[in-house]
Order: structure tokens, then C-alpha cells, then sequence
């Protein structure tokens, strides 16, 4: 794929393909779509002590291995941990794959109270994402007290492997928060749709 002449995030400015193309037409973009929302969830908590890149090229495994990440498919598939760990196309982690199917069962239960992901997630500001403005990528928190309180409130409503810095992620992923520093292209095309 050519240079493109666009200003990026530092991070988006790499010959991986599949990490410019997130940066670009992903990350820190409003996101309502329920499967999708629980996708980036099981993703973020996945990349835990790993590098985002590698879940990334790890998506389509993930995807397979998880049922397209249909929340009630995944909330019964407690008896198929041990089958997910042989699989070698996705990170074997037993902990986080009983977190993610543990979510979805939290999720369900969300479901069935009449409520969505969407709306759980984005009551956490208040329906609004957050526009934080930076200038620089030192300025970048890995997490901040509205993360911390998010965090407190996911464990205590049964979610796993939800800490701030998973939350926060979480949160820059979905564009609950916009971090593309405000010489992106991306931070303008946002900027400017909001009006």
C-alpha cells in the first residue's frame, strides 16, 4: 500500500497494514454496534500484557474461535475452554478465555435486565465521548479516574479482567474517549462530525 500524506497518530504511522487501517477507520470511532462492542471488549482484555498488534493479527482467529462474538453463543461456551486453549490461532490464556466467556454471561444478564452493552458502556460519559485534546503522545494516560471508577463499577456488576488500563483501552477504542492527537486526520474528521 502507498504512503498516503495524511497525519497520523504516531503509533498509525507504520508499514503494518492492519494497524494503519485500525488507526484510520477504527479506533477512538464512536462505536453503538453491540457485537462489535463486545468484540473490542474481549480483545482489549486479551491484549493485557501484550502488544496491541498481536491481537490485532490474531482478529480473525478470535473472531472464528468466539462465534463471530455473538454475546448468547459465547455466554454458553463454558464447556469449550479446554477445546479453545488447543487452538493455536488465538492467545491460550485459560484466564482470559473463561474472562471473555464470563462477560458475555454478564452481558446476557444485561440483556435480560432490558438494558444493552451500548447503553452500559456510554452511561459512563454520559452518552458523549470525551475529546481530551493531545498534543502529544507523552500526554496519554494509560488510565484515568473515570477508568478507575468504570473499572470499580464493571467488577462489582461481575465483569473480569476489567482493570483501568483494560477500561481505559476499551474506551479509546470505541471512541467513548478521543486520544488521536489533534493533528490527526482522524482527530479532525471526528472533530468536525461532532460540529
Amino acid at each position: 500500500m502507498e504512503h498516503d500524506e495524511r497525519t497520523r497518530c504516531p503509533w498509525g504511522e507504520t508499514a503494518d497494514e492492519a494497524m494503519r487501517t485500525y488507526h484510520d477507520e477504527e479506533w477512538g470511532r464512536p462505536c453503538h454496534d453491540e457485537t462489535h462492542l463486545f468484540e473490542m471488549l474481549s480483545l482489549e482484555l486479551m491484549q493485557a500484557g501484550l502488544s496491541w498488534s498481536c491481537v490485532l493479527h490474531k482478529r480473525e482467529a478470535f473472531r472464528a474461535a468466539f462465534s463471530g462474538f455473538d454475546v448468547r453463543a459465547v455466554a454458553a461456551m463454558g464447556p469449550q475452554v479446554d477445546e479453545l486453549l488447543q487452538d493455536a490461532g488465538i492467545i491460550r490464556n485459560r484466564r482470559k478465555i473463561e474472562a471473555i466467556i464470563n462477560n458475555a454471561q454478564v452481558v446476557c444478564r444485561l440483556y435480560d435486565g432490558g438494558t444493552t452493552l451500548d447503553a452500559y458502556l456510554w452511561g459512563f460519559v454520559d452518552g458523549q465521548p470525551i475529546d481530551n485534546r493531545l498534543a502529544d503522545m507523552r500526554d496519554m494516560p494509560p488510565f484515568t479516574p473515570l477508568a478507575e471508577q468504570a473499572s470499580r463499577q464493571m467488577k462489582r456488576d461481575g465483569f473480569r479482567f476489567c482493570g483501568p488500563t483494560v477500561v481505559y483501552s476499551l474506551m479509546q477504542a470505541i471512541g467513548m474517549v478521543n486520544d488521536h492527537l489533534v493533528d490527526c486526520f482522524v482527530y479532525h474528521e471526528l472533530t468536525d462530525t461532532r460540529g
